[in-house]
């Protein structure tokens, strides 16, 4: 039976619409919703997707984390060719004519975008105008995150792009994830989805391509050193031959086999391997693929691009199935595997103590984070933590003085051995001689970011600026803002922009 006082007002019904109210104010508390873009600028092949993020504050008791629940891709772009010009430099007209169309066939305004990721790999790194590339994206600099992806962070950006690394996660075993570009080839051993080892070589794609007249005028270094192995001319006339492109093919696909099964067996594969072997500790049980050479491998794409790709799709395809070692699976995701990494925002505010050398140090942006994932609760080994920094800096191509966070989870009482344990492991793997010219920031899950500051400064006599931040919690892909100290409280505003993975 419903209720009215004398004015014929309906109390349940005004109950029900200020719970409705109360709801939604929650809900706007605990949730946002950003529109992204992830642009991709590689070695081959350009492109952009735009997506719609939902993120809500993690369930994590006292978490001011936001985490990605949802997305939705709204729109992908066509794949463009990337516009090298004749002396060699990226025709940034073209790239940004492009994202400007992109922008509207998708119906968005530079403005409607919350955040994003410029990532640029392979070739493009290396083009001596790759920073007007970036600076296509000014404007938005708090916006977009813009990373020149070296070939280890490549790796790990395709691993989790692709799928791969849901798909380990998921089926709870050790899958060998293979990204064929159009330079280069990228392996991640991936068990339980984690990502346990990477490495590249110079396989790809576009080794060999034609030009505009229908000429084949590519002949990148790779494919001189197969060519020369092999005795054959790398001249337009010879290449034209289609009988001297797969024999070219044929022994990329050698190597490529070689690299997926044991790695470089002989002089060859040694020259074009671009990092480290790739540790083994555990065996994978299937392969998975991305990439452009992808799209012919796994979903029998017909179009030829005037390059090599589909022909050795083909031979990879054949010489695996002669070998019979390992099935292959689809993790998802084939060219577009790396522009998937649109990012994504999260904002913390830092605990109340943190310890700043220099004021000057404020405000920083699109500072990567090196994460150590190591346990500190109980006895801490100072040469274990040097290690577990540096092959964090490794993962991501970042060398001792690069401005960088260091970020980990700190438990346990603050004592004073464990805390110098702590402090000099990281002096000697950032400042391994004693010197240091960029910033060092210190992003710590626990409550001594005061402490350990002091501690690197007075007594450790740390050699550069330092920021020393507590009450943060971030992961290996994260890039950070902090501004500038707002005080009181005492505290710094950071923005957290993740490489975001399905």
């Amino acid at each position: 039976m419903l209720l009215h006082d004398g004015h014929g007002y309906d109390h349940n019904h005004t109950h029900e619409k200020d719970k409705e109210a109360v709801a939604q104010s929650i809900w706007r508390q605990e949730t946002v919703e950003l529109n992204t873009a992830g642009i991709d600028v590689g070695s081959s092949t350009s492109h952009l997707l735009f997506a719609k993020i939902r993120l809500q504050r993690s369930s994590q008791a006292l978490s001011s984390r936001f985490v990605v629940t949802k997305r939705e891709v709204i729109y992908r772009s066509p794949i463009m060719l990337t516009p090298f010009m004749l002396d060699g430099t990226i025709d940034v007209q073209i790239l940004e004519d492009f994202i400007q169309e992109a922008y509207a066939y998708a119906g968005f305004q530079r403005s409607d975008i919350d955040s994003g990721a410029v990532i640029l790999t392979g070739e493009a790194i290396k083009r001596k105008n790759a920073r007007k590339i970036a600076d296509l994206f000014a404007e938005e600099a708090g916006k977009f995150v813009c990373a020149t992806a070296g070939h280890k962070l490549e790796c790990t950006l395709a691993a989790h792009g692709s799928g791969a690394v849901a798909l380990s996660k998921a089926n709870d075993e050790c899958l060998l994830h293979v990204d064929i570009g159009g330079g280069t080839t990228k392996l991640a051993l991936i068990d339980k989805g984690r990502v346990l080892g990477v490495c590249a070589f110079a396989v790809g794609g576009r080794l060999l391509a034609m030009d505009e007249s229908g000429l084949w005028t590519r002949v990148d270094e790779s494919a001189h050193l197969v060519a020369n192995e092999l005795g054959l001319k790398t001249d337009h006339e010879s290449l034209q031959n289609s009988e001297v492109r797969q024999k070219i093919v044929h022994r990329l696909a050698n190597v490529l086999v070689d690299f997926i099964r044991v790695g470089p067996t002989d002089q060859l594969g040694m020259a074009l391997q671009l990092t480290e072997d790739l540790e083994r500790p555990v065996q994978p049980v299937a392969l998975t693929f991305s990439g452009g050479v992808s799209e012919y491998l796994l979903r029998e794409e017909k179009k030829d691009f005037g390059d090599i790709a589909r022909m050795l799709a083909d031979e990879l395809k054949r010489q695996l199935t002669e070998m019979n070692d390992l099935p292959i699976r689809d993790p998802g995701q084939g060219i577009r595997a790396t522009v998937i990494g649109a990012s994504q925002f999260t904002v913390q505010v830092s605990g109340k103590t943190i310890y700043l050398s220099d004021d000057k140090v404020l405000p920083v942006h699109n500072v990567p984070v090196v994460h150590v994932p190591m346990d500190l609760s109980g006895e801490i080994d100072k040469n274990l933590v040097t290690k577990a920094i540096r092959e964090g800096m490794q993962r991501m191509d970042l060398a001792p003085e690069s401005h960088m966070a260091i970020a980990f989870n700190w438990e346990g009482d603050p004592e004073y051995s464990r805390l110098k344990a702590m402090g000099q492991g990281i002096v000697a793997a950032v400042a391994p001689d004693g010197k240091r010219n960029g910033a060092l920031i210190l992003m710590i899950h626990g409550d001594i970011g005061n402490i350990l500051g002091n501690l690197l400064i007075r007594e450790l006599d740390f050699p550069g600026s330092l920021l020393s931040v507590d009450g943060v919690q971030l992961q290996e892909l994260d890039f950070v803002d902090v501004g500038e100290l707002i005080d009181p409280p005492g505290v710094v505003p950071i923005v957290i922009k993740s490489l975001l993975f399905s």
